[in-house]
């Protein structure tokens, strides 16, 4: 019988090791109709599925060791290691008789688990179709079968009958000896899969750069040409609301480094320096000053409220339009020079992915 989480229920200790996917809770969503949505349920059931998954989770266990001790039991030495000892040789020897008889109550039993399972399932509406659990709990259904090769899938049943209490926070299966040296080995066989198979694929993609094929004039001509106005109104875009936006939250520091320019280039100057000389000179100069300032903050001023016109909108179109044309590769040998610099570039990553990184993480350096 499944025990249903509750809604919200997280546990905030899964830094030492970080929780794997199958041991997070389960997500609702839309698109996957068998993923259990959140729900809230009684007290008293809970502590009901929690003694039921521990009375199943117990009976699992004795019937795998019961399934090993059939197994082991074929091998000879075994049976002689057994026969030191006489009472245990015939407690071993009625197990062995008796076998079929005592795993078909354990397949009684766990049915009766999965019809209970899915019966509360139903009522309790976790699925949104009835039929949904036994599809979910598929590996609950098949070790439910008294054939020798299923019969291991009880493990999974295992499995799942200790991830569902240690979401209850009954249990803590991080802190596990066991559990922190395999979860420590899959991390390391899942990363360098994952690695090889990343290598493998840059391998391709350099291969297909290096070899006769087109991949960059493909690029070129089926992604970037027909993409091209795109581009370009995107580029315009981004000039205008740039230029648009840094003129108003600068315009304070704009003007003031206006007038100090103008006063810098009014004072070196001689001719200025000059009129400085003679009668009234300074008032002269001042208000020039004055002029040639405002007129070039009124000259920026209307150059970015000119941004918005449409001739300036133009413009930029042209300008970047002969910008994408002029950098487009036009021969074989600038293609040639863009895939070879694209593969160097695939082979730093590459190496970069090469590194085995959890020597660093699990036996330092």
């Amino acid at each position: 019988m499944t025990r249903p989480d509750a809604d919200g229920e997280r546990r905030n200790d899964r830094q030492d090791p970080p929780a794997n996917s199958w041991a997070d809770e389960p997500h609702y969503s839309a698109d996957n109709e068998t993923t259990e949505p959140p729900r809230q349920t009684p007290a008293w059931r809970d502590r009901l599925y929690m003694i039921w998954d521990l009375i199943i989770l117990a009976l699992v266990a004795a019937s795998l060791l019961l399934i090993l001790f059939d197994t082991l039991y074929l091998l000879q030495w075994f049976r002689d290691l057994l026969s030191l000892v006489p009472p245990i040789a015939a407690a071993a020897q009625w197990l062995n008789d008796n076998f079929n008889t005592i795993d078909l109550w354990f397949v009684a039993i766990f049915i009766f688990d999965v019809l209970a399972g899915w019966a509360f399932a139903i009522w309790e509406h976790r699925y949104h179709r009835w039929y949904f659990y036994p599809f979910v709990r598929w590996y609950d259904v098949l070790g439910c079968v008294p054939v020798g090769g299923l019969r291991f899938l009880r493990i999974l049943r295992m499995i799942g009958l200790l991830v569902r209490l240690q979401r209850s926070g009954l249990i803590d299966i991080r802190k596990w000896r066991i559990y922190r040296f395999l979860y420590k080995y899959y991390q390391i066989l899942l990363e360098e899969l994952s690695d090889r198979v990343i290598v493998r694929m840059l391998t391709d993609v350099q291969e297909g750069f290096l070899s006769q094929g087109n991949i960059s004039r493909r690029v070129t001509s089926e992604v970037l040409m027909p993409r091209q106005q795109q581009l370009v109104d995107d580029v315009s875009n981004r000039v205008q609301r740039i230029l648009g936006e840094s003129y108003a939250h600068h315009r304070d520091d704009i003007n003031q480094w206006v007038s100090g320019l103008v006063k810098r280039a009014l004072h070196d100057n001689t001719t200025v320096q000059g009129l400085q000389r003679l009668p009234m000179g300074h008032q002269l100069v001042d208000a020039m000053d004055e002029a040639i300032t405002d007129v070039t903050r009124n000259l920026i001023r209307e150059a970015v409220v000119g941004i918005r016109s449409p001739q300036f909108r133009t413009l930029l179109e042209e300008v970047a339009n002969r910008t994408i044309e002029r950098n487009m590769p036009s021969q074989q040998a600038d293609y040639r020079t863009l895939e070879e610099v694209l593969s160097e570039v695939l082979e730093v990553v590459k190496s970069e992915v090469k590194v085995q990184r959890w020597k660093e993480r699990y036996f330092g350096d």
